[in-house]
């Protein structure tokens, strides 16, 4: 029996590596999903095959609640509200690894010293991930607006941090005592939360994916104290994929992993190195329709509000028409656009838009310069010029899409304020910048039948 669960281990591996190597292209995407959702479950239920298992109806019944309530908010939940979903459901993995350390550390004397350090480290990134992966969430729901900051709020996080080590160090070496126990996670929560409640909501798409990372780090841990290869499996392919996924969005945005976790970017809105020149320039959606109507290519870039005003579609619909005026469209997809990764390309999908008028940063932005009309809709930081110009601006080095480059440029915005991060924005001062004021959707839908009036 042993050798036959171990083996139904291994096809579930090979089911993971192969479902995330799908989910690399949008067009392979969902079925790398299905892949890796059958090997959980061959996973699943080789588990329930081992001789020693205890307390199988509790297990059943656990994973009748979390299906039914998995499917039914996944169901349910708006696309804009992905974002936040993917970091509480992230945030549950880390804190079903604590709580399987938290289990394994009473059992005093059923583990060696290395298991029960294990235990712990892998107790300690749990814990770390569930807390932090809370705030992360409450500040994407818009229940946290402000990033906060304590007086030695650093200071106050390494002591957090100490105590965790120093108690964690005690259960491993000395006596994993209950009381002990308690007083480490405890400050392990703390300081997730802590190390969270600082970073600024521009900030969140590297933040998601570096709890995600620490959650499959975790959970692979926890495999190694329970000898459950599926889990260790599970959990390096998780830790792997999201710590690559955390440099390239660290990298994206020019900026070290520290600088995230310890900067005050995304934190505030200050504006006194950040003060423009010129003035900002309306148009009418009419005259906008026109404009590219008669353009020979078209490059949108989409930003978080698109997702809020959920336009996608109504841009599908603009698309079309212009595609059949002959109108060359193409998607500038910047990596860090919206509040997690790949966040407009789900929306895209889902609106229609085919895989191969979407483009990445580097394989668009030479286009630019060719481009007659850039449609800049939601997105802030990732055209803002200043990145390149200005060396006293926060985002000074990110890399961006050049939207400045182009022809002629059409921002819509709901009103003048300033993006997410607080940053102001030089590209809607710029003479050839035309800002278009309103709800996203209603714009985009009087685009179209400007477009049509033509």
């Amino acid at each position: 029996m042993d050798n036959l669960i171990e083996a139904i281990y291994f096809v579930a591996a090979f089911l993971f590596i192969f479902g995330l190597k799908r989910m690399s292209s949008p067009a392979t995407a969902r079925g790398g999903i299905l892949w890796a959702g059958a090997g959980m479950m061959a996973a699943t239920l080789a588990t329930f095959a081992i001789p020693e298992l205890e307390n199988i109806a509790l297990m059943l019944v656990a994973i009748i609640m979390g299906s039914v309530i998995a499917y039914v908010s996944g169901k349910r939940v708006a696309m804009t509200d992905m974002p936040q979903m993917i970091a509480l459901y992230n945030g549950m993995g880390g804190g079903a690894a604590a709580a399987i350390a938290a289990v394994e550390l009473v059992k005093t004397g059923e583990h060696n010293i290395v298991h029960m350090n294990l235990a712990v480290l892998g107790a300690l990134i749990g814990a770390i991930s569930f807390s932090g992966s809370l705030i992360a969430f409450a500040k994407l729901q818009g229940w946290l607006r402000k990033a906060v900051r304590l007086p030695m709020m650093q200071m106050i996080n390494l002591f957090l941090f100490t105590i965790t080590v120093v108690s964690g160090v005690y259960i491993g070496f000395v006596d994993p005592n209950v009381t002990v126990i308690a007083i480490f996670f405890v400050m392990a929560l703390v300081f997730g939360v802590m190390m969270t409640l600082p970073i600024g909501g521009a900030d969140m798409p590297v933040v998601i994916s570096l709890f995600n990372a620490l959650t499959g780090l975790a959970v692979a841990l926890e495999g190694f104290v329970l000898n459950n290869a599926a889990m260790i499996i599970a959990g390096t392919v998780v830790g792997s994929a999201g710590t690559l996924l955390t440099q390239l969005m660290a990298r994206a945005m020019n900026r070290p992993i520290t600088n995230v976790l310890f900067s005050s970017f995304g934190a505030s809105g200050s504006t006194s190195e950040q003060e423009v020149e010129g003035a900002l320039k309306p148009i009418d959606a009419d005259d906008a329709g026109v404009m590219m109507a008669f353009a020979n290519k078209v490059i949108i870039v989409p930003g978080y509000g698109m997702a809020v005003a959920q336009a996608q579609h109504k841009i599908w619909e603009l698309s079309k028409q212009l595609i059949d005026r002959d109108v060359t469209v193409k998607f500038a997809i910047h990596p860090v656009a919206g509040r997690m990764p790949g966040h407009m390309n789900v929306l895209l999908a889902e609106a229609g838009v085919p895989y191969d008028l979407i483009y990445d940063l580097d394989e668009i932005n030479e286009e630019f310069v060719n481009c007659d009309v850039a449609l800049v809709i939601g997105a802030n930081d990732v055209v803002n010029p200043m990145a390149r110009s200005n060396p006293e601006s926060p985002i000074y080095g990110m890399p961006i899409l050049d939207a400045d480059k182009a022809k002629n440029i059409i921002v819509i915005k709901r009103g003048q304020g300033t993006g997410f991060s607080g940053i102001e924005n030089a590209l809607f001062y710029d003479d050839k910048t035309r800002m278009l004021y309103g709800d996203g959707q209603e714009m985009v839908g009087e685009l179209v039948q400007g477009v049509k009036s033509v």
